[in-house]
């Protein structure tokens, strides 16, 4: 009988952190399905993505470690999908330890650890420099400096 393997996730920004969570996942079964959060799920979580849904779906799906994607919509869904999957292990990171022990009746639970100094909201937050208000105050201070650099030539 196949072990199958379920998570959930965002997956914005898609970066190494995720490629070891999900490698980690697949290694404990046979087979690994991955719910990916819909924009419109994300929205009602108070998240905005970087990458759309349809992007964010192709990304995973493409994945050697990956054997199914599924588009995530709700959080009920989860209970759902691992009676419609036959699923054994459900998997998550560390960071949401706990908060899907109810699963436990029906399958087996576990959080892994995340990959230290990597995540989308430092890749976000690293971003956020780059946005329209941040060039300006950068190009005052540089002009700032220009000025005080001019005056000792």
């Amino acid at each position: 009988m196949k072990k199958i393997v379920l998570t959930y996730g965002t997956f914005d920004l898609f970066h190494v952190g995720h490629l070891n969570l999900l490698t980690r996942l697949r290694e404990l079964g046979d087979y690994l399905i991955v719910g990916v959060s819909t924009d419109k799920f994300n929205e009602g979580k108070g998240k905005k993505t970087i990458v759309s849904f349809e992007d964010r779906l192709k990304i995973v799906a493409g994945l050697r470690c990956v054997d199914l994607a599924i588009p995530e919509e709700s959080w009920d869904q989860k209970t759902k999908d691992i009676e419609k999957y036959g699923v054994s292990i459900f998997g998550m990171g560390h960071d949401w330890e706990g908060h899907f022990d109810f699963l436990k009746d029906q399958c087996e639970v576990i959080y892994l650890p995340r990959t230290d100094g990597v995540s989308s909201t430092a890749i976000k937050k690293t971003l956020q420099a780059l946005d329209k208000s941040h060039v300006s105050d950068l190009k005052k201070a540089l002009d700032l400096i220009s000025s005080i650099v001019e005056r000792f030539d």
